[in-house]
Parts: structure tokens; C-alpha cells; sequence
């Protein structure tokens, strides 16, 4: 079942060894995909082209409402979480709780560390750890006009 795709941190340590002595480099990245569209889509494919295996960081209910503010996310954690682990370019999925993935990036300790071209390398969160541990930090071109805050202005103005 993909729903096994979703780890916990302690399961994740073994399955990310067990990656890494066979070979594989690991990509992580991470968001709130709070409703999935093309951009998500398009963003973790080619994320996960950069490498063999892709770890997608997802903050809680409780992470996206300190973000995003009250009336977020739309969808709830596992639901957000399950409909990641379903895509077939994605191998494992871990929820985090805090603001950034600073902490979970630091358990993880990917090859790659990917966001949005929206990003700049030297204010990644994360960057330095899998640069200090011989890693890489990249970004990729994301699909224009496609965001989740964007879509929910679209249902609100159509709504009126």
C-alpha cells in the first residue's frame, strides 16, 4: 500500500541507510501541499529526477496554521500526507511539526536538498547541514500560476 510510504522519524533512519549503502542518493524536499496541483506535481518529478529516492517533508495541521494562518490547511495532515505518498515518484513522506524542516533535515542528512526557484541557495533552510555532510543544494523552476494560495483566491472570488 502507498499509505506504507509514510515513515515515521525513527522508521526513516534504516530505510534512508539502507538507500545510501546501496547506492542511491537521496533527495529531500519538503512543503505543505495543502491542495496538490500541477506545480506540486512538476516540482517533486523533477526533484526526484536529481536522484534515486525522494523524502517529502510535510508540516502538520498544526505547522501550516502558524504559516499560512487560521483558516489553513484545507486538507488535513494525513490526507495531504497519503495523497503524496500515492504519486509513484515519491518514496517516503514524513510529517514535521515545527516551522522549518531545520530538525528533520538534520535526522535525514539527504544527498540533495531541493526547493523552488523561488528560493535562493544561501537562505535554504537546511543548506548548510547537507553542504557540511558533502551534499547538494538545488532548486527547481516551478510551473507558473499554479499555487494553492492562489487557487483558494480563485474558489473564494467565484464563490461571491
Amino acid at each position: 500500500m502507498t499509505s506504507d510510504k509514510i515513515q515515521t522519524w525513527e522508521s526513516i533512519i534504516p530505510e534512508v541507510k539502507s538507500w545510501k549503502e546501496s547506492g542511491e542518493k537521496v533527495v529531500f524536499t519538503n512543503g505543505c501541499f495543502d491542495i496538490l496541483h500541477l506545480g506540486h506535481a512538476d516540482y517533486l518529478e523533477k526533484s526526484r529526477s536529481l536522484g534515486d529516492r525522494l523524502i517529502v517533508g510535510v508540516n502538520t495541521d498544526a505547522s501550516v496554521r502558524k504559516l499560512k494562518g487560521p483558516e489553513r490547511p484545507v486538507n488535513p495532515e494525513y490526507a495531504r500526507a497519503r495523497l503524496l505518498a500515492a504519486l509513484e515518484f515519491v518514496d517516503a513522506v514524513i510529517l514535521f511539526d515545527e516551522d522549518t524542516p531545520f530538525e528533520l533535515i538534520s535526522h535525514v542528512i539527504p544527498d540533495i536538498l531541493v526547493k523552488g526557484d523561488d528560493y535562493k541557495i544561501e537562505n535554504i533552510v537546511g543548506a548548510d547541514i547537507v553542504i557540511k555532510h558533502g551534499g547538494e543544494v538545488k532548486t527547481i523552476n516551478l510551473v507558473d500560476g499554479f499555487s494553492t494560495t492562489g487557487i483558494i483566491g480563485k474558489i473564494k472570488t467565484h464563490n461571491k
